[in-house]
């Protein structure tokens, strides 16, 4: 699917706030789509399995879900796997081919943990979802939240790896959806925005604002984190159940106010320069949206901050 460039220029020209309420209606009837299938599959499974590739909006569609499983009268929780890394130990941590770390890699995930945390809460036995301290690169299980999931209550557990053989495949009753920026953004035949553009300016500008996290290291890590989707995340979308886009006709014209003062900071050497520049002369064919128009409840907000939603 790819979006019309002069479709959003001129409904942005014509009425910017109706445009907007529009885009974010599509996509809450996406998640109104998978409530109805998580609730149908409840009789064969508590569990739900959200996967998706860095800058997707996994976060923000699993707390949607959550909302809307709790408007229709079912208990939900929403679990980030972030917390089922084990602790990094350098001698034994994956590498990649170059030697670093390898943070992509499903073996930092504690795969059997998970399984038996899956299969308790199944029975509605309790269980102690650990805490993983990022800042020191350790999991803490004395800051663990228990957790028992009460009839007709459901837990959703989101994380780059939640569709892989380890797991989904280890509970094939459970629902599975796989979320992603899938849609292109075109100007008649010619393409003028990347779908992949959108998910590295939605990581690049959360990771300066929210994470300390300078640019240029956003794009050093970006080679490592889409060598990761190609061999660990797209092979087992077709697991889904459900599949998401979770792009929006408008997070360009909205976006282009945050990236375009970081991104002319690249200094030359850096190896993705041009495409950088590319990306960079990307904005201009985009009319320019006001920030402060985007809902609150907007999944946008996750990357760009000010929602109503609370994230870890």
């Amino acid at each position: 699917m790819a979006y019309q460039l002069q479709e959003i220029n001129k409904r942005i020209q014509t009425d910017v706030t109706e445009f907007l309420v529009e885009c974010d209606q599509a996509y809450n009837q996406r998640i109104s789509l998978a409530a109805d299938k998580i609730l149908s599959n409840l009789d064969k499974s508590p569990i739900v399995l959200l996967s998706g590739p860095s800058g997707s909006g996994k976060t923000t569609t699993a707390l949607k879900i959550a909302e809307e499983l709790r408007r229709r009268g079912a208990g939900c929780r929403a679990v980030a796997l972030d917390n089922y890394f084990k602790t990094i130990h350098p001698k034994t941590a994956p590498r990649t081919p170059d030697g670093d770390l390898d943070f992509e890699s499903p073996l930092c995930l504690d795969m059997d943990l998970l399984d038996q945390h899956f299969a308790a809460l199944s029975r509605g036995e309790e269980i102690l979802i650990p805490k993983f301290e990022f800042a020191r690169q350790m999991r803490n299980d004395s800051l663990g939240t228990p957790m028992k999931l009460e009839k007709h209550e459901i837990a959703i557990f989101e994380g780059i790896h939640a569709l892989n053989d380890d797991i989904a495949g280890r509970h094939p009753e459970a629902t599975k959806l796989y979320l992603s920026a899938r849609s292109n953004i075109n100007e008649g035949a010619v393409l003028r925005f990347k779908s992949t553009w959108m998910r590295l300016v939605r990581r690049a500008v959360r990771d300066y604002s929210f994470r300390g996290t300078e640019v240029g290291e956003t794009l050093a890590m970006w080679a490592n984190v889409r060598r990761g989707e190609k061999l660990y995340i797209s092979p087992y979308k077709n697991r889904a159940d459900i599949v998401f886009d979770s792009s929006l006709p408008y997070e360009v014209s909205v976006m282009k106010h945050y990236a375009l003062p970081i991104l002319h900071n690249i200094p030359q050497e850096n190896e993705r320069h041009d495409e950088i520049l590319q990306l960079v002369d990307a904005f201009q064919y985009f009319e320019a949206i006001d920030p402060a128009l985007v809902a609150k409840d907007s999944l946008l907000r996750e990357f760009i901050g000010a929602g109503s939603y609370q994230y870890r």
